[in-house]
């Protein structure tokens, strides 16, 4: 990856925006907020990692440079004065204020998340400039909020039907995705959101980025697991010996190990070879096998997969009147969605077995399926001072309402639940008395707030 010139981290036509607003501006207010979609509610997450990655560096005169070179050819203006002064009068850091809420709010859609102004009168232009490196969030934001949904869904089966639900609800979703998103990036970034509510992951991209911008030494954790090369690899005559072979290398006492198990014949290999060939291997090993069906309707794979491990492992039956599998449990990891998670548990207890017989690995649904339009997310000027007295700035098209922005100097209170609210031009408090939940994050090139990971667990946890 090329080293980012923050000069050139925003859209070509954001360059020539210093020469459009009004004479007299100094200052230009903006918000960030989630105009609805496909949830009610988001988890907010990520904000503290763009800032360390793209808002620490300063601009220095070879950004100006290479900003110069490229825009005059590329055929819109460069403010080159502007960003010298940048650099003279500031050391390259932006002087720009951003207010957020703490990590690991669940806020309901159609609130500030986040705001924007700049603290300094001579860079008014540079508010709206950095849209789009901030407005980025939208995608730690969503892959959070998507998580985080999937969490109530697995809660809920889990606090009906197994007897200790806490202990298991941690590592019931696992991500799957780091090989179907776009970038390292977006697999660091998308995993780690997954992390806020979760603690079971492949994406090691996410370990990395939890250890680099949230102090979290080790975010999640995985198991040995089978892939269908490493079982096809023996044939299909062979694939009694490939199972035999997993439970030799990984079937220790008190350990975990997975197999993917639908090469061929996911019923045939559960029924006879796991279930019969194999099963006293498994139960003498101490360890728990956790077979994987990968194709065909999940719903009814997990559901008659269940079943004929119930009839050759056995089950206990809990306090909750629930079947809970001996020795074995389920992933599924195909098919999988939130809707088709909820359909699954749905199955599954009505069929008489504890949600804690099943877990979920979920991969292009959790952090790639999504865009800036899941939530509906915006970032947008709602205020500006010009000749010395704000005014609102808003947009209400005729043509669509859904897409009129708030107008004012915006804040956040929590009475009970999340409300925007208008608030004052010196302090950014509330007009109406209270608090401002959304507190300084970064102010002149400096981060204000570095919280660590497990705090913001704590938080997502207990909305």
């Amino acid at each position: 990856m090329f080293a980012v010139n923050p000069i050139l981290n925003t859209d070509s036509y954001k360059t020539s925006h210093y020469l459009q607003y009004p004479p007299g501006t100094t200052r230009v207010f903006s918000y960030v907020e989630s105009r609805g979609g496909a949830w009610d509610r988001t988890v907010f997450f990520g904000l503290q990692a763009i800032l360390k990655l793209e808002f620490l560096t300063p601009v220095t005169r070879a950004h100006v440079e290479e900003a110069r070179d490229l825009l005059a050819p590329h055929g819109v203006p460069f403010n080159e004065a502007g960003w010298l002064r940048l650099i003279e009068e500031h050391g390259g850091f932006f002087p720009l204020e951003i207010r957020a809420a703490p990590e690991g709010s669940v806020i309901p859609a159609h609130n500030a998340m986040m705001t924007i102004v700049n603290t300094d009168p001579e860079f008014f232009w540079l508010t709206s400039y950095v849209e789009t490196a901030l407005l980025r969030v939208w995608y730690p934001v969503t892959v959070a909020t998507i998580s985080w949904q999937v969490r109530q869904s697995i809660k809920a089966a889990l606090e009906k039907t197994a007897d200790n639900p806490q202990a298991e609800l941690p590592f019931k979703l696992h991500d799957f995705g780091a090989r179907g998103v776009s970038s390292y990036e977006s697999a660091a970034l998308g995993g780690l959101a997954h992390l806020v509510s979760f603690k079971g992951t492949d994406t090691l991209a996410a370990l990395l980025a939890a250890r680099a911008f949230y102090h979290e030494p080790m975010a999640g954790f995985s198991i040995p697991a089978a892939e269908h090369s490493t079982i096809t690899a023996w044939g299909q005559e062979g694939e009694i010996d490939a199972y035999a072979n997993m439970v030799a290398q990984f079937g220790k006492p008190g350990r975990v190990f997975a197999c993917v198990s639908d090469s061929y014949d996911i019923f045939a290999a559960v029924d006879r070879l796991w279930g019969e060939a194999l099963r006293e291997k498994v139960v003498e090993s101490g360890a728990t096998l956790i077979v994987r069906p990968d194709s065909g309707d999940p719903e009814t794979i997990v559901a008659k997969t269940l079943e004929l491990l119930a009839a050759r492992f056995g089950f206990d039956v809990n306090s909750k009147g629930y079947k809970v599998l001996r020795h074995v449990r389920v992933i599924q990891g195909d098919g999988v969605n939130p809707e088709s998670i909820k359909a699954m548990l749905a199955r599954v207890v009505a069929d008489g077995f504890s949600a804690e017989n099943l877990a979920f690995g979920m991969g292009g649904a959790l952090l790639q399926r999504l865009d800036r339009d899941t939530q509906k997310f915006a970032y947008k000027a709602s205020a500006a001072e010009i000749g010395g007295a704000w005014r609102d700035v808003y947009k209400d098209p005729v043509t669509d309402h859904g897409k009129r922005s708030k107008r004012g100097l915006l804040g956040l209170v929590n009475e009970g639940d999340y409300r925007t609210v208008a608030v004052d031009h010196e302090r950014f408090e509330p007009l109406g008395g209270g608090d401002n939940v959304l507190r300084p994050v970064y102010r002149n090139g400096a981060l204000l707030v570095d919280e660590p990971l497990s705090v913001i667990r704590e938080r997502a946890a207990g909305a």
